[in-house]
């Protein structure tokens, strides 16, 4: 069990360094990760994490840049929407598919990470962490075939594998499954709105006049 800061990503203290990079985990999970990239190097990828702990300020940031329009925000097929005359209904909506909210991360666990293989990127193109990277045809097409055939012999899995009408699929998106279970049985509306206070979060009063809502599409997906 970790607290509800550790919980909505205000403390850190429940982490360790993966190597000598800037990357965090919880020490299962990164023991864990570290046993799968040992397979990966020996089937011929270079397993990499693109992001592993996020905080929940860099999440609020992220959620109100978004909110307001500073940064992309995109539609179900990962374009650009022009979202000035949006609602704020509709803009958290369209947020939410891509993006949680602050303290709802699961990024905040450190039971989760977004991977990919750097060697496989083409030269002179940026990693977009969108689906049709993974895809057939798509550059990291191969790693997502390999993850999919191994990544449950080391505890990982896939919460965002299929579209059920809120989050969008990610499938570079890998949790691990001891660690994630429990801190999905943990995450509550209450514990959330809790780690608002004396916050700002763009669109809040909509989304706790929604949370029932809410909470069973884009939060607690509870997946198999």
């Amino acid at each position: 069990m970790i607290s509800h800061e550790m919980l909505t990503g205000r403390s850190d203290a429940h982490l360790v360094t993966l190597g000598e990079g800037p990357h965090r985990l919880q020490k299962a999970a990164a023991g864990a990760f570290a046993e799968m990239q040992k397979a990966a190097t020996q089937a011929g990828f270079n397993l990499q994490p693109a992001s592993t702990f996020r905080d929940f300020s860099r999440q609020q940031a992220i959620w109100n840049g978004k909110f307001r329009g500073e940064r992309p925000v995109l539609d179900k097929n990962s374009q650009p929407v022009d979202i000035s005359t949006l609602s704020a209904a509709e803009r958290c909506e369209l947020i939410l598919r891509w993006s949680a909210l602050p303290g709802a991360s699961r990024h905040h666990w450190g039971s989760d990470l977004d991977v990919y293989d750097p060697s496989l990127l083409p030269e002179g193109r940026t990693l977009q962490l969108e689906p049709w990277e993974y895809e057939e045809n798509g550059y990291f097409h191969p790693l997502n075939l390999w993850m999919s055939a191994h990544m449950e012999a080391f505890g990982f899995y896939r919460p965002f594998a299929q579209d059920r009408g809120g989050v969008a699929v990610e499938p570079w998106h890998l949790s691990y499954r001891p660690l994630a279970q429990q801190c999905e049985s943990q995450l509550t509306p209450e514990v959330l709105i809790s780690a608002w206070q004396g916050q700002d979060i763009a669109g809040s009063d909509w989304v706790i006049s929604e949370i029932a809502t809410i909470f069973p599409r884009f939060i607690a997906l509870n997946p198999t």
